[in-house]
C-alpha cells in the first residue's frame, strides 16, 4: 500500500514513521509521570476541592450508611459505572434497598459530575453512550450530548431506581478489609460535611463490594517551577471555576475574561473543546502546546424527532447500535453504517482496542505495518484538514499531529481550528519540551515570558495504569483480601490477575469494572454496562445455585487456576496491541513509562495487563459462552 500523506511521503513509509519516532523521542523525560503532581496531595489541594457540592442540603438529610449499619452491596462510585451497576443488580432480582453507593463527589454523575467547563460534550454519539436510554425514554437533544444534559441522566436513573436517597456522597474510602470470621468487608471511610460540618468517620460492613470508580478521576497539572509563585488567577479544567471567568455550566457567557490575559496548558480532549470558548471572551489567548491534538469532523447536529422514532423502533437499538459502532472500531464493519461519523472512519484505532486474529510473536513486526497502512487514510486527511482550515501556514504545520490515531485519544471538533485564526488567539508550542517555568505574572518557555492573568490547567488525570495498576490503586483505596493480602501488592508481584477482569482470587466477594484484562471500546458505557450485568449475573446464579441455604451466608470467590488460565488467555491475545510500544507520551502508557521494562519477567507482568486483544465483540461473546456453560466455572460457591 502506498498512501501519500500531506508530508508528500508513503504514509506508512520509512520516512514517516522516522517522523513519528522523532516526535515521540522529543517529549520523552526521565521523569515520566513524575513530571505531574496530583491537585489532592499537593499545595494546590483547594484546586481539588468540589464546587458544585450543596453541603447544606445534604447535611440536612438522614445518612444513607450511617456508621456501624451493615448493607448487603456496597457500590463504590456513583458516576455511569455504579448506577449501571446498581441498575442491572436490581434488574437481576436484588432490591433497590440492599444496595448503597459511596461517592467523593457531592452529586451523582462521575465525570460528568466534576467536569462542567464551557464546551463540555461528548464525542461519542449520545444515542450509543448515554446510558439506559431505551429504559428511560430519554431523547437527547442533540447527536454529542453536552454536559448538563449528561448529568440529568445520571440523576433521572438515580430516581427511575430508587437510588437517590441511597449514595452517601462526599465520602472518601479509605480501605476495605475482609474480616474471615464475619464474612463481611469492613470499610472504612470519611465523610466530608463542609466548614460548617466536622468530618465524620464512617465504618460499615459489606456482604459484596463493587468497585466503580472509573478510570480517570484523579487530576493533575505539571510539576512546574515557579508555579506556587504565580499571582494571577489559576484552576483546573476538572474543577472550572465560573467565578473567574463569569457564566455557568449552562450558560457560557465567559464576561469576566473580556480584559484578561488568559493562558491554557494543555491541548488534549478538554482543551480542544475549551479553547473555542476561551477565544470568543479573552483579550488574549495564550494557548501552550506540548503534543497537538488531531482533531477530525464533528458534525453537530440537533436530534430530529422522526429520525429518533426511527431509530428507537426496534427492541434493543441501542445495544444493536452501540455494536454497530464497536464493529468498525474492531475494522471488522458491519454493512450499515448506523453512527456514521468519524469514529466509523479509522480503521487503524483497533489497534488500541482489538480485533479478530491471534498475532503471534514472530508476526508482530508484520502486524504493526498493517496498522500503519490502515491508519494511512486518516492521518493524511486529519493533517490535511489542518492546512485546509488554519491560514497561518507555520501555525498549521505545528497543529498537526505526527502519531499515529492510537496513540492519544482522538479528538472531533468543528471550531478549535478556526479559533487559531482569530487575531486575540495564540499557539504556543513548545516543540514537545513543556513550559519551562511560571513567574509572578508569566508563563516562561523558549525563553519568552507570556503575560498572563489567569492560567488555566487543562493537563488531564493521572493515568489508570500508574503503578501496579491494581483496581485498588485506581480506586485510590487501600484494599485487604484474605490473609490481609494487599491487592496492590498482589498486583505487583503478579501484574494484573482475574477472571474475565471483574474477580480475584483472595478477594471473594468483591467486584471491579476492569480496566485490566477486559475488552475495551471507545464507547466507555457499553463497556461499564457489559462488565456490570456479568456481575449482576454472576450474583443471581450463584445464589440461585446454593437454593434454600442463607444467602446472606453466600460466597463467591475466583479459583487460582481460574484466574491463571483467563490471564493466558490475555497474554496470548496480547501481541495485538505492540503498536501501542513507543507512542509518544500520554495518558495510554503512563507518559512513557509502560514501555521502560526490559527484563522478560517484567514485560509478561506488564502483558497481562493487557486488554481482549481479540476486540470488545469477542469479549462479550466469551461472557456470553461462558454463561451459558451454566456452571460458573472458575467460581468457588459456597454458602457457610
Amino acid at each position: 500500500m502506498s498512501t501519500t500523506d500531506d508530508a508528500g511521503v508513503a504514509a506508512n513509509d520509512p520516512a514517516t514513521r522516522a517522523r513519528y519516532i522523532e516526535e515521540r523521542n522529543k517529549r520523552l523525560r526521565a521523569e515520566g509521570s513524575a513530571q505531574y503532581i496530583k491537585l489532592s496531595d499537593s499545595t494546590f489541594s483547594n484546586l481539588a476541592n468540589d464546587p458544585w457540592v450543596d453541603h447544606e442540603h445534604l447535611n440536612s438529610l438522614p445518612s444513607p450508611l450511617p456508621s456501624g449499619s451493615a448493607v448487603k452491596i456496597l457500590i463504590l462510585g456513583a458516576g455511569y459505572g455504579g448506577l449501571l451497576s446498581a441498575v442491572r443488580l436490581i434488574e437481576s432480582g436484588e432490591s433497590a434497598e440492599a444496595i448503597r453507593l459511596v461517592d467523593h463527589a457531592g452529586g451523582f454523575g462521575g465525570t460528568w459530575y466534576w467536569n462542567r467547563y464551557p464546551g463540555l460534550m461528548c464525542d461519542i454519539e449520545s444515542y450509543v453512550y448515554m446510558p439506559l436510554l431505551e429504559e428511560t425514554g430519554f431523547m437527547p437533544k442533540h447527536k454529542y450530548s453536552y454536559g448538563p444534559e449528561l448529568r440529568g441522566q445520571a440523576v433521572r436513573i438515580a430516581e427511575k431506581w430508587h437510588l437517590q436517597d441511597k449514595c452517601l456522597f462526599r465520602t472518601k474510602v479509605q480501605s476495605a478489609r475482609w474480616n474471615e470470621d464475619e464474612k463481611r468487608w469492613i470499610v472504612k471511610m470519611t465523610e466530608n460535611r463542609g466548614a460548617a460540618g466536622k468530618a465524620r468517620d464512617v465504618e460499615v460492613k459489606a456482604q459484596f463490594i463493587v468497585s466503580a470508580s472509573g478510570s480517570l478521576n484523579e487530576p493533575h497539572m505539571p510539576n512546574l517551577s515557579g508555579l506556587d509563585c504565580f499571582e494571577g488567577e489559576l484552576f483546573h479544567t476538572a474543577r472550572w471555576d465560573y467565578s473567574i471567568t463569569g457564566g455557568t455550566p449552562e450558560d457560557w457567557k465567559l464576561e469576566k475574561l473580556k480584559n484578561k490575559r488568559v493562558g491554557i496548558i494543555g491541548t488534549g480532549a478538554t482543551a480542544i473543546q475549551v479553547v473555542p470558548q476561551l477565544a470568543q471572551w479573552a483579550k488574549d489567548l495564550y494557548v501552550f502546546q506540548r503534543t497537538p491534538s488531531s482533531v477530525d469532523v464533528r458534525g453537530q447536529k440537533l436530534t430530529d424527532p422522526h429520525e429518533w422514532k426511527r431509530i428507537t423502533a426496534k427492541k434493543g437499538w441501542q445495544k444493536e447500535r452501540s455494536e454497530n459502532l464497536i464493529s468498525y472500531q474492531m475494522n471488522t464493519p458491519d454493512k450499515v453504517n448506523m453512527v456514521d461519523d468519524a469514529w466509523t472512519r479509522m480503521p487503524g484505532y483497533a489497534a488500541a482496542f482489538g480485533s479478530p486474529g491471534i498475532v503471534s510473536l514472530d508476526g508482530m513486526k508484520e502486524h504493526v505495518t498493517r496498522l500503519h497502512e490502515w491508519d494511512a487514510e486518516r492521518s493524511q486527511r486529519v493533517r490535511a484538514r489542518v492546512d485546509d482550515i488554519v491560514k497561518s501556514k507555520p501555525t498549521a504545520e505545528k497543529l498537526k499531529a505526527w502519531y499515529p490515531v492510537w496513540c492519544k485519544t482522538p479528538t472531533f471538533h468543528d471550531d478549535y481550528l478556526p479559533a487559531f485564526n482569530q487575531p486575540n488567539v495564540q499557539l504556543v508550542d513548545t516543540d514537545g519540551k513543556g513550559i519551562e517555568k511560571v513567574t509572578k505574572n508569566t508563563v516562561v518557555t523558549g525563553g519568552t515570558e507570556y503575560p498572563i492573568d489567569v492560567l488555566i490547567m487543562s493537563t488531564g488525570f493521572v493515568s489508570p495504569f500508574e503503578g501496579s495498576a491494581s483496581p485498588s490503586g485506581r480506586a485510590g483505596i487501600d484494599i485487604f483480601g484474605r490473609g490481609s493480602l494487599s491487592m496492590g501488592d498482589k498486583w505487583a508481584e503478579q501484574g494484573a490477575t482475574t477472571l474475565h477482569g471483574i474477580a480475584t482470587h483472595d478477594f471473594p466477594n468483591l467486584f471491579f469494572l476492569g480496566p485490566s484484562q477486559i475488552g475495551v471500546t471507545v464507547n466507555i458505557r457499553y463497556v461499564l454496562d457489559t462488565l456490570a450485568s456479568h456481575i449482576a449475573n454472576i450474583l443471581s446464579l450463584s445464589q440461585k445455585k446454593i437454593g434454600n441455604e442463607s444467602p446472606q451466608d453466600l460466597i463467591i470467590e475466583v479459583t487460582k487456576d481460574a484466574e491463571e488460565a483467563w490471564s493466558h488467555e490475555i497474554l496470548t491475545r496480547a501481541p495485538w496491541f505492540v503498536g501501542v510500544v513507543g507512542c509518544t507520551p500520554g495518558f495510554i502508557n503512563n507518559e512513557g513509562e509502560t514501555d521502560r521494562p526490559t527484563e522478560l519477567v517484567e514485560k509478561i507482568k506488564s502483558a497481562r495487563g493487557a486488554p481482549w486483544g481479540e476486540g470488545m465483540l469477542s469479549y462479550t461473546e466469551a461472557l456470553r459462552e461462558w454463561l451459558k456453560e451454566g456452571n460458573l466455572k472458575g467460581l468457588k460457591i459456597t454458602a457457610n
